[in-house]
């Protein structure tokens, strides 16, 4: 049975193979997605010794399905002195880069899409793009809260996002290649062998970057809603508000998996190194542990929005700049020393 299948699969078209590939990626993606909203609302809601949605469907299982059948029968509507065809663009170029950034997301040694050279920079790039979307969202609308949301969006990811690109840097230094494989390769060994270790700085400064560039409390001031009612989307209904929502918990789920990818061996079991379980199927690399560390990382997102106030802008700006460069540059100095002096992953 699994040789005709496999049989079956080489005989389709290059074009049919990819987009199987495509889809066998974008639709578990965006389920996640809809029902990391629902976790979050669940959460949050204990969190604060509530129970959260619990209507639709047994214990509020189908609420986020229940939302999108509702952004999808809204009307779409266009303000009378908007751009319209950037206005409609805008929700595309946010959503688009958070899916397309996943076509080299290795998930197990074999398992990727495109397993490229230079992954690592193509996920930068495309995670820049994501910015587009914003300033132009907020600029079509033709509205002072939504230019006002977009100008804030822009100018936090520019600072956030040199701070992550060095932090990039550090892992590349240490893994001594592009490639997102290679760079789970090179952690192999035991939980110490792991980049979070020699690199700490870096891990802290990626994750609370993480947390900026996707507009995420406490860097949530582009949405502040206490301030500028709800930012660059404050003119958004429908699905194209929808398809926003959609980007920002896509782009949650990518940091999450590209944190445990770059600091904490993707794949790669805690267990593996360990004297007497060298044979166990926990100590085996797997999707499994892959997934099980991304959950605790999107986890942390929701745990932050319910503990932290919201940060003033200026402070933003000022922990961007003045905080996270610098020591980004400083311990890529100090990489370099223990580089030559064959200290941690280079010993």
């Amino acid at each position: 049975m699994l040789e005709v299948f496999v049989a079956l699969w080489h005989s389709l078209p290059l074009v049919l193979q990819v987009g199987f590939k495509i889809a066998a990626i974008l639709f578990p993606l965006l389920g996640m997605v809809a029902y990391y909203t629902f976790a979050e609302r669940k959460v949050i809601g204990y969190m604060q010794l509530r129970v959260g949605p619990n209507r639709v469907g047994p214990r509020g299982w189908l609420q986020p399905i229940a939302d999108a059948v509702k952004l999808m029968f809204k009307e779409i509507i266009i303000p009378t002195n908007a751009e319209r065809q950037l206005f409609l663009i805008a929700p595309v170029l946010a959503l688009a880069p958070a899916l397309a950034a996943w076509a080299v997301v290795p998930f197990t040694d074999t398992l990727v899409l495109a397993d490229i050279d230079a992954s690592l920079l193509f996920v930068l790039a495309l995670t820049s793009l994501g910015v587009y979307g914003v300033i132009i969202a907020g600029w079509a609308s033709n509205s002072k809260y939504a230019f006002l949301g977009a100008m804030r969006s822009a100018a936090q990811i520019v600072a956030y996002e040199i701070a992550m690109g060095f932090a990039l840097v550090g892992v590349l230094m240490a893994g001594g290649s592009l490639n997102l494989g290679e760079i789970i390769r090179a952690q192999e060994g035991t939980v110490l062998s792991w980049f979070w270790l020699p690199l700490f700085p870096l891990f802290l400064v990626y994750l609370i970057s993480g947390f900026a560039e996707t507009n995420r409390s406490p860097f949530d001031v582009a949405e502040g809603e206490s301030e500028i009612v709800a930012g660059f989307h404050v003119e958004y209904s429908g699905i194209a508000f929808g398809i926003f929502f959609v980007a920002e918990y896509a782009n949650m789920v990518l940091i999450a998996a590209l944190t445990v990818i770059l600091f904490f061996g993707g794949w790669l079991s805690p267990l593996q190194g360990i004297t007497g379980l060298e044979g166990s199927l926990l100590a085996q690399p797997s999707f499994g542990w892959l997934a099980s560390k991304m959950l605790f990382f999107m986890f942390f997102f929701l745990w932050s929005r319910a503990t932290f106030p919201r940060y003033r802008y200026d402070q933003i700006m000022r922990l961007g700049w003045k905080v996270f460069i610098p020591i980004t540059i400083v311990w890529i100095g100090v990489e370099a020393v223990m580089s030559y002096m064959d200290i941690g992953p280079w010993a």
